[in-house]
């Protein structure tokens, strides 16, 4: 009764809330074609020197001497649960609903950059080392930063209302709760995208990478 019950109330969450939930996913998917075309604006040698430095990463990697997996677990935690992190704080703050905005935008023109380069650059073996080395954690990751991103606009949404708008009544301490278990679920996914990317992704890559050319 009560796994019935929650999953109405999230139902009509994500119902009374589902034009912000759209405008994210589309920010996100703007971000990945800008990132994209960015490439395209890159000069020669620019592109040279960034491909030379990925060359000599994936050659580590083929060679297995890259970090440590459990250093990398904890470098991917850390960096994506400080982004996580600043997000949900962005959303306790009246000012910081623009800046969510343009994180997500970044962190979608990161994830578009990276593959339009590998792809522009070595064709259909740059989207087979995309597919291992940014594909797996970024399964759970992108859906994450999306949600956490959206949670986060609301609740900013509602504390400007509640500062701004007299008439606006509602408490805002369930929402703040649900607010803090939002993170901690976030955090949670968070882990299990690190782990996939510190043991599952190397593995891929080098599989990868020892079947195929780089040059």
């Amino acid at each position: 009764m009560k796994k019935r019950l929650y999953q109405s109330d999230a139902a009509s969450y994500f119902r009374e809330h589902s034009s912000i939930f759209l405008f994210i996913v589309i920010l996100f998917l703007m971000g990945v074609i800008f990132g994209a075309i960015v490439v395209n604006s890159m000069s020669i040698t620019q592109k040279e020197d960034l491909f030379y430095y990925l060359s000599q990463f994936f050659g580590q990697v083929s060679d297995g001497t890259v970090t440590e997996d459990n250093d990398l677990f904890l470098q991917s935690f850390y960096h994506n649960s400080k982004f996580i992190g600043l997000m949900w704080i962005l959303g306790i703050s009246i000012i910081g609903l623009p800046i969510i905005l343009i994180l997500l935008f970044l962190k979608g023109m990161v994830v578009g950059f990276t593959v339009g380069f590998l792809v522009s650059q070595m064709g259909w073996k740059g989207f087979l080392l995309a597919f291992a080395s940014i594909l797996p954690q970024n399964l759970i990751i992108i859906p994450v930063f999306i949600l956490m991103s959206a949670f986060s606009v609301i609740f900013s949404m509602r504390m400007i209302k509640r500062q701004f708008m007299k008439k606006y009544a509602q408490p805002i301490m369930p929402f703040f709760k649900r607010y803090i278990v939002a993170l901690i679920a976030a955090v949670l996914f968070i882990s299990a995208a690190s782990g996939v990317e510190a043991y599952l992704s190397p593995w891929l890559m080098k599989s990868i990478i020892s079947s195929i050319s780089l040059k």
